[in-house]
């Protein structure tokens, strides 16, 4: 019976060290959680990026300007970056709003 009894008090000893360490564990979990929670917070109180505006140039001599873009339109070649402004002013001036990204919807003119 006595050589049970210091592997028995090694066996408590050993549980309640794990325990302890499924405790930390526990409580890292909880601190990710949070954190995750935390971040999924502030992303959405973040005002929404202003996408950026672009105007499309023909090539050549004249470079007219061709079409407006929504800043990350993969449609927009030969460009040039605008504010959202001149974009609202280049598309009331009769520069063609481009039929893909459709800057004219995200700028409320239509």
């Amino acid at each position: 019976m006595s050589e049970n009894l210091p592997r028995l008090e090694l066996l408590r000893f050993l549980r309640r060290v794990q325990e302890q360490q499924l405790q930390q564990t526990d409580r890292w979990i909880v601190q990710e959680e949070q954190h995750a929670a935390e971040q999924a917070r502030a992303e959405r109180l973040q005002p929404p990026k202003d996408p950026g505006w672009c105007v499309s140039y023909g090539i050549g001599a004249d470079r007219r300007p061709i079409e407006v873009h929504i800043g990350d339109c993969g449609m927009a070649k030969h460009r040039k970056v605008v504010s959202q402004e001149d974009a609202r002013r280049a598309i009331g001036e009769g520069v063609e709003a481009c039929q893909f990204c459709r800057p004219d919807t995200a700028l409320g003119l239509l």
